[in-house]
């Protein structure tokens, strides 16, 4: 059991309280904008931005270790810019539970709006990490463009220009910038047209392969070896190709002569029928006209009818318009009474808010002792353990109690995964002094002598209790200045084989029961 614990660091000033190093950490010199306004408690007294790695001296302010250090640097006797008191090497010391509540601070993306998340801030550069609104470099090696983490993915496969794209040819992957140069001077399978303008597409590696059969192609002359010289275009071939062309024209050219006299034939069997057909197309004609007259006549009936029927239509129409405008008035006193609704909607709402928060201000009332002791009721150990080892809630307080009804605020702060010496292994329980309403009338420092205990749940009262007074000379104990003092108790109070064991009865339904009780002899009531 200790108050604080002693360790030294090489050219700077090092007392522990109560934990060893943490994994959480942040840039000390970033523009962080915090989600609720940050207090003065957690503020450097020398540079006056956020703590990082905060240090407390006997004077009780905080600094930051790199500022505590300059301080040394810059003085060879270092005084507190505050009340210029000396600051001694001995009496300076690692705050380490102003660093754990420091760190998890909740505070806003860099982002923001765009990124709407609320981080702690030892979180925070883990999230931009994977934040989809921070501007990343391009992976592929070549490329220089920043891009959104959210926009990265198309950027790699539309739009950066060192992306890989296949070859529509040849189904190579090519860089996309030097595609078009592949196309032109590299791709075995793009269609270039023919050398020789014989008309013909033919890929890039058939080229050699078509020459040889080109048409267009110069070859030796077939008296070379008379002694010829000349080179000429393959004029056998093309002609035997054009003579196969012209005998296939006249075929064609025979067949039709040959279907064309056996139509005529066929026409002049058939006189008889095309001058029947020519008088049932005279008569089909006529039928029209017929249906065309009759359709003018159903139209100038129908219209002849409307004028009667017009004015019991025009009253219909007057009725409506009346129905219409009569709807209006009602639609105008639905907006009035929507609005209405709304108003009174916020105005429950703000209501039960009140009703909650004064509900809960009544339980915590209901629960508050005055007596000097408290039993504190941990449920639902198992899910509370594992978030403190997960690094998300590290620390629960209890609700607070007091000495008298005018005396000390007290509660208690307990490390489910152990904290300092005692992490990972117990159960860390601690003594903290709260602000109250009359700490002006009360004496200080606190002297009480303090018992913490775990309840045995089986009724053999073996409690594990641990006691403790209070030192004077401990800031833990002195009038607050903030919210609390620094917790003061036992990083080592129950080791979690005994606490979890099946023998002992300490946990029983997922609960663990804890008491605090201060000796009150020699305290005078108000």
């Amino acid at each position: 059991m200790a108050s604080e614990e002693l360790t030294g660091l090489s050219n700077s000033f090092v007392r522990q309280n109560s934990a060893s190093g943490i994994s959480l950490d942040f840039e000390p010199d970033a523009d962080y904008r915090f989600v609720e306004t940050l207090e003065e408690r957690y503020k450097c007294a020398y540079c006056h931005l956020v703590l990082h790695n905060p240090h407390q001296t006997g004077c009780g302010h905080r600094f930051c270790q790199h500022c505590i250090i300059s301080l040394r640097e810059l003085n060879a006797v270092p005084t507190c810019p505050v009340d210029k008191e000396t600051i001694k090497v001995q009496e300076v010391f690692k705050d380490n539970c102003c660093k754990r509540e420091v760190l998890n601070l909740q505070v806003f993306c860099k982002n923001f709006p765009e990124c709407n998340s609320k981080i702690i801030l030892g979180r925070y550069q883990d999230h931009l990490q994977q934040c989809l609104f921070e501007s990343v470099l391009c992976t592929n090696g070549e490329c220089c463009d920043q891009i959104l983490r959210k926009d990265l993915k198309d950027h790699l496969s539309l739009h950066c220009k060192f992306r890989e794209e296949i070859c529509q040819y040849c189904n190579q992957y090519v860089v996309s910038i030097n595609l078009k140069n592949h196309e032109k001077n590299e791709c075995p399978d793009f269609p270039v047209p023919c050398l020789h303008k014989c008309s013909q597409i033919i890929l890039k590696k058939e080229m050699d392969k078509h020459f040889s059969v080109c048409p267009e192609a110069e070859v030796d002359c077939p008296y070379k070896q008379y002694g010829c010289p000349v080179q000429i275009s393959d004029l056998y071939k093309s002609l035997e190709f054009k003579e196969i062309k012209i005998q296939q024209l006249a075929d064609t050219v025979k067949k039709c002569e040959k279907d064309f006299r056996q139509f005529a034939q066929l026409l002049g069997k058939n006189s008889n029928l095309m001058v029947n057909t020519q008088t049932l197309a005279s008569h089909i004609d006529k039928s029209a006209w017929l249906e065309t007259q009759v359709r003018q006549l159903i139209q100038v009936s129908n219209q002849q009818q409307s004028k009667f029927d017009l004015r019991p239509l025009l009253e219909t129409i007057e009725n409506i318009k009346q129905k219409i405008a009569f709807m209006e008035t009602y639609d105008q006193r639905l907006v009035v009474l929507e609005g209405q609704s709304t108003e009174h909607d916020v105005h429950i709402s703000i209501h039960k808010a009140q009703l909650n928060k004064n509900e809960e201000r009544f339980k915590l009332l209901e629960g508050t002792c005055y007596n000097g002791k408290l039993i504190w009721k941990i449920m639902d150990y198992k899910m509370k353990k594992k978030e403190a080892m997960e690094g998300r809630i590290v620390s629960i307080f209890s609700q607070p109690f007091y000495t008298s009804r005018c005396g000390y605020r007290l509660c208690a702060r307990a490390y489910l995964n152990g904290d300092g010496s005692g992490k990972g292994t117990h159960v860390s329980l601690y003594f903290v002094v709260m602000r109250g309403e009359f700490d002006s009338l009360l004496p200080w420092p606190f002297k009480q002598k303090v018992t913490l205990m775990l309840l045995d749940q089986s009724g053999k009262k073996n409690h594990i209790v641990e006691v403790f007074r209070a030192d004077p000379n401990s800031s833990s104990f002195k009038r607050p200045d903030g919210e609390m003092n620094i917790a003061s108790g036992c990083p080592r109070f129950v080791a979690h084989a005994v606490l979890e064991n099946a023998k002992n009865t300490y946990v029983k339904d997922d609960t663990l029961f804890m008491k605090v009780v201060v000796d009150l002899t020699d305290l005078e009531e108000l």
